[in-house]
């Protein structure tokens, strides 16, 4: 009964750990990287979801407003059997595409627009943070493992 319980609730389950670079060339597009499982017990992942995402900050104090975009996404529905004690290490390459405000499509114009594009990010408080999350449907629990990284864009 407590056996049940524990994998349930993905206690001694599977963990999912997503190894990948600092930073990613946007210009490429691409994040390549590997997920590594493990597990004190046999269980089966059913699906992968691996996630860009993209937290877009503006404005001040009570003006202040926080969006998330996807930026990018991927699902391996390959089932995988994870054997206790022996790590399973899984490469994968994720594409995204970056979505441009509209300060950054005015920036875009020439070198002009771009000073002052740059100028009102400043002014408004505009920056963005890029996270890669991945998680794992593993059968028969609740809980699914689930880790993230955050990364920089060159």
């Amino acid at each position: 009964m407590f056996g049940k319980v524990k994998n349930w609730f993905g206690i001694e389950g599977i963990k999912v750990e997503l190894n990948i670079p600092g930073e990613i060339n946007e210009k490429l597009g691409v994040v390549k990287g590997s997920l590594l499982f493990s597990t004190m017990n046999e269980q089966t992942v059913s699906a992968v979801k691996v996630v860009m995402i993209e937290t877009y900050r503006r404005g001040r104090k009570d003006m202040k407003r926080i969006d998330d975009y996807e930026i990018g996404r991927i699902v391996l529905t390959e089932e995988m059997t994870i054997y206790s004690n022996e790590p399973l290490s899984l490469d994968f390459v994720l594409p995204f595409e970056m979505q441009k405000s509209e300060i950054d499509e005015f920036g875009a114009k020439n070198f002009l627009a771009k000073g002052i594009a740059s100028l009102a990010k400043r002014t408004r408080n505009v920056k963005s943070t890029f996270r890669v999350e991945v998680e794992a449907d593993v059968k028969g629990t609740r809980l699914n493992p689930f880790d993230k990284k955050v990364v920089k864009l060159k």
